[in-house]
């Protein structure tokens, strides 16, 4: 670094240290001096607490806030954060106090591939995402719509069961991550772009771009005079994969505006179909303001379910297959009830789903273990306020541990790091957000939207592979090796890939 570049840098070093001494003070007492903000631990000047984090924040914030509590304060370089780490405290946060804390956080990464926060998942909480909300819910995933696509759905799964059936007959090694992944992203993309042949476009190539970026922490989001250095180098990636992006969605558009030209009768509309029909109209004419559709809200939305249905699904599947072969006896009860439910000479079909009871337990019980986004996507303030006694002031980052609150002891008994979907026996708990113990899709105002179609698609995958095959192990590796390290990122995936053998287990009907 050439000499006035040190200087420079020592001279920002100086003002920002400064500041955040003042705001440190003035963050904890009002004119009265009675101000708190709830514990946490000290930090340092310019980075605050980011050292603590490390490389799984989730993990380094619960052994934190077995320290300092439920409800602690920690300092994300210049940004003060809440981290919630109770049930109790998370419905405070998120159904008491919901609409302070219904706002999102200006993320660099999420603004440029929002297009400016155009889509749902980062849109600021007002009247344009009240409007964006109404419109993904009634016209993108509504419970038809979901249905509608059940066909699709059983098409591709039975394809991907019949691929593990040939390599069952020659007895390979599969990696069952590589292939749950290949399997998701088709049905995902499928969903949205329909029966375009989307490699034409890179479209895969970008995605993973696009989700490495997203994963990346971005320095520029917490200290603010270090996002021109760009120290980490992440602006020129961000770039081109923005504009590479771009070009290819708007190619998409293209080609759907074109072939519903000529397409008199159309059998099965996608996504893109579905919103092409709204545009230039207005997202819900009764609203107030009224907002138009235009083809830059169509990106965003494209952007949002595709990263929103990718990585979320197929790491839900693969620790259930994790967990399930760490557990034989639960592996084992899950294969009984599905021979009693479904028999052993036909694959599961979505209608049984309702009927398969140790499934619904056995998902929750792996997302209660392994959720999904840890830390939940990030809410921020729009007030200053009061919880439990402590200040909260405008523009914190609330962070909602749903990995801390899954192994909260006080709720889930001594045996947390147990994988026992029996715990959910008798029990009213369920994923939809009422019920604070266990909240992997979020709650209040800001639920995840795609809870629906997550889940029967989780549900769906799952029960195949546990129905169609048995699973062993490579060269002899016992249950108990299996690695469950984590791996932090836009979702939270095993450190690993997850490799194994299938053994196909349905029979064929006697003539």
């Amino acid at each position: 670094m050439s000499p006035p570049a040190a200087a420079l840098v020592q001279v920002l070093g100086f003002l920002c240290s400064f500041f955040y001494i003042l705001s440190y003070i003035s963050s904890r007492l009002d004119g009265r001096g009675k101000r708190r903000l709830p514990p946490g631990p000290r930090g340092l000047p310019i980075i605050g607490n980011l050292h603590m984090l490390g490389k799984l924040p989730h993990q380094a914030l619960y052994h934190l806030a077995k320290l300092y509590g439920p409800m602690m304060s920690i300092r994300l370089g210049t940004v003060p954060a809440v981290v919630i780490s109770s049930p109790r405290v998370a419905e405070l946060f998120l159904k008491t106090h919901d609409t302070i804390f219904a706002s999102r956080p200006q993320i660099q990464i999420a603004q440029v591939f929002s297009y400016g926060f155009r889509g749902m998942a980062f849109a600021g909480y007002g009247s344009y995402w009240r409007s964006v909300r109404k419109l993904c819910n009634v016209q993108l995933l509504s419970v038809s719509k979901i249905e509608s696509l059940a066909p699709m759905r059983r098409e591709m799964v039975s394809l991907f069961v019949e691929s593990l059936k040939k390599d069952a007959a020659a007895q390979k090694v599969v990696n069952l991550s590589e292939n749950l992944g290949e399997l998701i992203e088709d049905m995902t993309l499928r969903m949205i772009i329909g029966h375009i042949k989307y490699d034409q476009f890179n479209l895969k190539e970008l995605v993973q771009e696009l989700s490495s970026l997203s994963g990346a922490f971005n320095l520029a989001d917490y200290v603010p005079f270090l996002g021109a250095l760009d120290l980490q180098g992440l602006r020129p990636r961000i770039k081109a994969a923005n504009g590479a992006l771009d070009k290819t969605l708007e190619k998409i558009i293209d080609e759907h505006e074109l072939k519903n030209i000529h397409e008199q009768q159309k059998q099965q509309r996608d996504f893109v179909d579905m919103m092409l029909t709204m545009l230039n109209q207005p997202m819900n004419p009764h609203d107030d303001p009224v907002y138009i559709v235009d083809r830059t809200t169509i990106k965003a939305m494209i952007v949002d379910l595709i990263t929103g249905g990718l990585d979320t699904a197929t790491t839900a599947i693969e620790w259930a297959v994790t967990e399930l072969i760490r557990n034989p006896r639960a592996m084992q009860h899950l294969q009984e009830e599905l021979k009693t439910i479904v028999g052993k000479y036909r694959t599961v079909e979505e209608m049984d789903l309702p009927k398969l009871t140790y499934l619904d337990m056995v998902v929750k019980e792996t997302l209660r273990l392994h959720p999904v986004a840890p830390l939940l996507v990030p809410r921020e303030s729009m007030e200053d306020t009061t919880i439990d006694g402590y200040y909260i002031p405008k523009k914190s980052r609330i962070l909602v541990n749903v990995w801390a609150i899954g192994r909260d002891p006080d709720v889930w008994s001594d045996n947390v790091e147990e994988f026992f979907p029996e715990r959910f026996i008798d029990s009213n708990i369920d994923l939809r957000g009422h019920d604070f113990e266990l909240i992997p899709f979020g709650a209040g105002r800001r639920i995840c939207p795609g809870m629906k179609l997550g889940l029967t698609t989780v549900k769906f995958v799952l029960a195949q592979l546990v129905h169609c095959f048995d699973w062993e192990l490579p060269d002899g590796m016992l249950p108990e090796e299996l690695d469950t390290s984590e791996k932090y990122g836009l979702s939270l995936p095993r450190s690993s890939h997850l490799f194994a053998k299938p053994i196909y287990r349905l029979l064929e009907k006697s003539m």
